[in-house]
């Protein structure tokens, strides 16, 4: 068998949104899974009496039999897992949370970790967090449809994560991801495999063909909800894939319009029309943003490619960064992400997040030169890495 331990290669900063997921769901397992698991119910607690009519009075176990082995967590799984007979908007979302076991939290947090980062840099924080949701809603609701009278309880976080790795699937087709072989005593080491086998496999065989062939009550797995989460995300990312394809080449100002460095004399004086290297000094000494954002978007770029074309590729980066980071919403984001991997690409410990960058200003590029020019460096790339081995 083999499990995945690690991918290659990954975007640059921090996937604070996907650490924060994991936080929750690890906090929920520790300060509520844990504490509810060793906890004792009540005869008057009215939720038992539902309980015991959905399962304890169907004659293969008595009320008591069963009574004697519930413990609190059964109950309040049972209020807020999802069950298909019982449709519950809170549950639809509280389901997402909750886990059956150490093992059940393990798994599907390492997936998570895994996948995560790289469609959160590539969707950002807030629609990361709205595809994982509603990755997660599409996939219960998919496994309710094989169940609709079911009163056994889904949960976890499967569904959702799986919609991430469908989004991964699709817009990482030549990551490799790092597997652990295991086949004691013949054979335990670890290789790297292309994305899209991994993930295959993971919907082929771990999925489709034990839903196909296997009852979920037997296995105990919803393969369901993991097949619908991972359409969906699929889905979402062809969809986002043809939205920016359609918005993608919108015209630009007239070149006559562009950069003129007059935003920069209103911050800096002294800089004379077309000194690009008095502009430079000026925009790199502006140590607030407020003051940052008073220069046109086209002079910072004007600025940023000066300092490329100069080979002064660090402060190249630090002006496309500071673009990137301060001017999502500008028309000229896509040649900031085209800058910036550019400069990384002359400092060989950010070939990785240089490919990333070009990635972005591929799904943003306004005018096919912008665009074919991402896509040769992404080639680039691709063969520096293919001739290495």
């Amino acid at each position: 068998m083999f499990f995945p331990i690690a991918d290659t290669p990954n975007p640059p900063g921090r996937p604070l949104m996907t650490w924060a997921l994991m936080a929750l769901n690890i906090a929920i397992y520790l300060l509520v899974t844990l504490p509810a698991s060793r906890g004792q119910i009540s005869f008057n607690d009215p939720l038992l009496y539902e309980y015991l009519q959905a399962f304890g009075l169907q004659g293969q176990v008595t009320a008591r039999e069963l009574f004697e082995n519930l413990s609190a967590y059964d109950l309040l799984v049972f209020e807020y897992g999802y069950r298909p007979a019982e449709f519950s908007l809170i549950a639809l979302f509280s389901s997402m949370f909750l886990h059956g076991g150490l093992m059940h939290l393990a798994g599907n947090m390492l997936f998570l970790f895994i996948f995560g980062d790289n469609v959160e840099y590539r969707l950002g924080r807030l629609r990361y967090l709205l595809t994982y949701l509603g990755c997660g809603v599409v996939a219960t609701l998919f496994f309710a449809l094989f169940v609709p009278d079911s009163q056994v309880p889904l949960i976890g976080a499967s569904g959702a994560i799986s919609g991430v790795l469908g989004c991964y699937f699709l817009w990482f087709p030549r990551n490799r991801v790092r597997c652990f072989l295991f086949l004691f005593p013949i054979l335990m080491t670890s290789v790297y495999l292309s994305a899209r086998l991994v993930l295959g496999f993971y919907l082929l065989i771990d999925n489709i063909l034990p839903f196909l062939f296997t009852a979920t009550s037997a296995s105990g797995v919803a393969h369901g909800a993991h097949i619908g989460g991972f359409i969906g995300g699929l889905a979402l990312a062809w969809g986002a894939d043809q939205y920016y394809q359609k918005r993608r080449f919108w015209p630009r100002r007239p070149a006559s319009e562009e950069s003129k460095l007059t935003s920069v004399q209103r911050v800096c004086p002294a800089v004379t029309a077309g000194d690009l290297d008095g502009a430079s000094s000026c925009y790199l000494a502006l140590e607030e943003e407020r003051e940052r954002l008073q220069v046109d978007g086209a002079d910072v770029v004007a600025i940023g490619n000066y300092l490329l074309d100069k080979g002064r590729y660090q402060e190249a980066l630090r002006v496309f960064r500071r673009f990137v980071a301060e001017r999502q919403t500008d028309q000229r984001i896509d040649q900031a992400y085209l800058g910036a991997g550019k400069a990384m690409l002359h400092q060989p410990r950010y070939v990785t997040s240089a490919y990333h960058y070009f990635l972005s200003a591929l799904d943003l590029a306004r005018s096919e030169q912008l665009a074919a020019e991402a896509r040769l460096q992404l080639r680039i790339i691709e063969q520096q890495r293919a001739a290495k081995g």
